[in-house]
C-alpha cells in the first residue's frame, strides 16, 4: 500500500467509524458467537500473495465484528467502561501514524513535555495539591506493581534488586478482600509471595477496611519479626464499588512508618467533580495514587495517571542507566521510562490534551453527574420493585442487586439465569459479582454517550426478564 492508498482507505475507514458509533446502539451489547466461531472462519495459514484491501476489509466486516463485544455501546453496564470518545479517537489516530518510541526526552521532547504537562493538570482537576507529580502508565495494574516494588525496596533499605529476598525477613503488605486481583499478581511478580499479602477485615456500607484491624495485623506481625512494609487501600472496587475510609488508614500507615498506595482506578475520575471527593478525604497523604481516565473521562486505552509525593523513590527502584539510554548535554530532564517497568512508552499524553480542550472540565463533570444521578433513580426503582432486594448501596454510579421473590430457594442459580438472559437478549449487558459468598449483579453506568433513557432501559430489560424466568 502508497500513502495515496492509504489517504484513500482512511476516508472510507473514518466514514465507517462515524457510522459504527453512530449506530452502535441498534446492535447486541455482547457478542453473540459461539466460542471457536471466530478461529473457524480464519484461515489456517498466512496468505502467500497480496491481498487486495477490499477483501480484508469485508472479511473484518465477515469475520471480526460479530465476535465483539461493543465497550463503546451506551448500554455497556458491565465491568467498567473503557471509554474512547471521538477527540481521544484522533489523537490516537496521530499516535499511530506518528509511532513515536518516547521512553526518553531525546527521542521525542514533546511527548515527555506534554506527559509532564498533562499530569498537572489531572492533578489539579482532581484538587489534588501541589507537589504531587505523576506518570503516564499503561493500565492501574502497572502502577500497583511499580507501588509494589517500591515499597518493598524500602522495606529492604533498598537492596531487594542487588540481593534479591532470599535471607531477609518476610515482607508483609496489607489490603481488604476488595481490591482488584492487580495487587496479587503485584504481590507475585514482586517476589513477596501471596502468603504475606494479608487480608485486612471491612466493615460498614461502604464494605472498606476496618482501620483498628489494620492496626493489629501490623502490631502482630511486627511482633513475629515479620516486615510490615505497605498498604494498598481503595477507593470505589471493582466489585461493589468498596471504599476503604482513607484517612483513618493513612492515619495507622504513617503511624508505623508503611508505604501507602492507593487505586482508584474506576472512581478517581469522579473527583474532577468536587462534591465527590469526600469519598477520598486524606488522600493528599497517600505516597502513590492511580486512576485511569481510560474508564469514565473518555480516554482511549490505555490510559493510567500515577500520582506520587516522592517520585525519586520510584526511579531509585526502576531506573537502569547504560551508556545507550543516557542524553548527554541536556540537564533537568525526565525520562518517564525510569518511572515504569516497560522500557517503550507510548504518546498517552497526546489524547489527554484533545480531551480535555474539546469538552473541559464543565463539559467532563455534567456527563459524570449524570451518570451519577441516572444510576440512583435506577436504583430507587429496583430497590422499589417486589422481588428485587438492593445488596450495596450505590457508589457513585454502581450498586449492586439480586432477585430474591418470596419462596425462591436457590437465589444464586436464579441469579446466574438472570445476567446471562439479560446478556443474551443483547439489549443491555450486566456482569455478577459475589458478596459473602452471595452471587448478586452489579450495574454500573458510565460510557460516554449513555443516556438517560438508556439507563431507563436497563430496568425494562430487567424487570421483563426476571418476569420470564421468575
Amino acid at each position: 500500500m502508497n500513502w495515496d492508498e492509504f489517504a484513500a482507505w482512511g476516508h472510507r475507514f473514518t466514514d465507517w467509524v462515524r457510522d459504527y458509533r453512530q449506530t452502535v446502539r441498534d446492535r447486541p451489547v455482547r457478542a453473540q458467537t459461539r466460542p471457536g466461531d471466530i478461529l473457524n472462519a480464519l484461515p489456517t495459514a498466512p496468505p502467500d500473495r497480496p491481498q487486495d484491501m477490499r477483501e480484508i476489509f469485508a472479511d473484518f466486516e465477515r469475520i471480526v465484528m460479530p465476535g465483539i463485544t461493543h465497550w463503546q455501546h451506551p448500554r455497556f453496564f458491565a465491568y467498567f467502561n473503557a471509554n474512547a470518545a471521538a477527540p481521544s479517537v484522533l489523537a490516537e489516530f496521530l499516535i499511530a501514524a506518528i509511532a513515536p518510541q518516547c521512553m526518553l526526552w531525546q527521542t521525542s521532547p514533546a511527548a515527555t513535555e506534554m506527559e509532564t504537562r498533562m499530569m498537572d493538570w489531572l492533578r489539579q482537576s482532581l484538587g489534588l495539591p501541589e507537589g504531587f507529580t505523576g506518570v503516564i502508565q499503561d493500565s492501574a495494574s502497572s502502577a500497583t506493581l511499580a507501588a509494589v516494588l517500591t515499597l518493598r525496596e524500602r522495606a529492604l533499605n533498598w537492596t531487594g534488586n542487588s540481593r534479591g529476598l532470599a535471607g531477609n525477613s518476610r515482607i508483609r503488605v496489607y489490603c481488604s478482600a476488595e481490591v482488584h486481583t492487580s495487587v496479587d499478581r503485584a504481590i507475585w511478580v514482586s517476589g513477596i509471595g501471596q502468603e504475606n499479602l494479608v487480608r485486612v477485615p471491612i466493615k460498614g456500607d461502604w464494605r472498606g477496611m476496618d482501620p483498628a484491624a489494620l492496626d493489629a495485623a501490623i502490631r502482630s506481625d511486627d511482633a513475629a519479626g515479620l516486615t510490615p512494609a505497605g498498604v494498598i487501600l481503595c477507593v470505589g472496587g471493582t466489585g461493589t464499588g468498596a471504599t476503604d475510609p482513607i484517612d483513618a488508614c493513612l492515619d495507622v500507615a504513617q503511624r508505623h512508618g508503611l508505604y501507602s498506595h492507593v487505586d482508584a482506578a474506576w472512581a478517581g475520575s469522579a473527583m474532577i467533580c468536587p462534591e465527590f471527593r469526600s469519598y477520598w478525604t486524606g488522600i493528599d497523604r497517600a505516597d502513590s495514587l492511580v486512576f485511569n481516565p481510560h474508564k469514565w473521562l473518555g480516554a482511549q486505552f490505555d490510559c493510567a495517571a500515577h500520582f506520587l509525593r516522592n517520585p525519586e523513590d520510584l526511579v531509585r527502584c526502576l531506573a537502569i542507566r547504560p551508556e545507550y539510554l543516557k542524553t548527554h548535554g541536556q540537564d533537568g530532564v525526565v525520562d518517564y521510562s525510569e518511572w515504569s517497568v516497560p522500557l517503550g512508552r507510548r504518546f498517552r499524553a497526546l489524547k489527554i490534551w484533545f480531551l480535555l480542550r474539546t469538552y473541559g472540565l464543565q463539559g467532563l463533570r455534567e456527563r459524570l453527574r449524570d451518570h451519577v444521578a441516572w444510576s440512583g433513580a435506577l436504583h430507587d426503582r429496583l430497590a422499589a420493585t417486589p422481588g428485587f432486594q438492593i445488596v450495596t448501596p450505590p457508589m457513585l454510579s454502581l450498586f449492586t442487586f439480586r432477585l430474591a421473590p418470596e419462596g425462591a430457594e436457590d437465589l444464586d442459580q436464579l441469579n446466574q439465569r438472570l445476567v446471562d438472559a439479560i446478556n443474551d437478549d443483547g439489549r443491555i449487558y450486566l456482569t455478577q459479582t459475589r458478596i459473602d459468598d452471595a452471587l448478586v449483579i452489579r450495574f454500573q453506568a458510565g460510557q460516554f454517550e449513555t443516556t438517560e433513557a438508556d439507563v431507563m432501559m436497563a430496568y425494562d430489560v430487567i424487570t421483563e426478564i426476571a418476569g420470564q424466568i421468575a
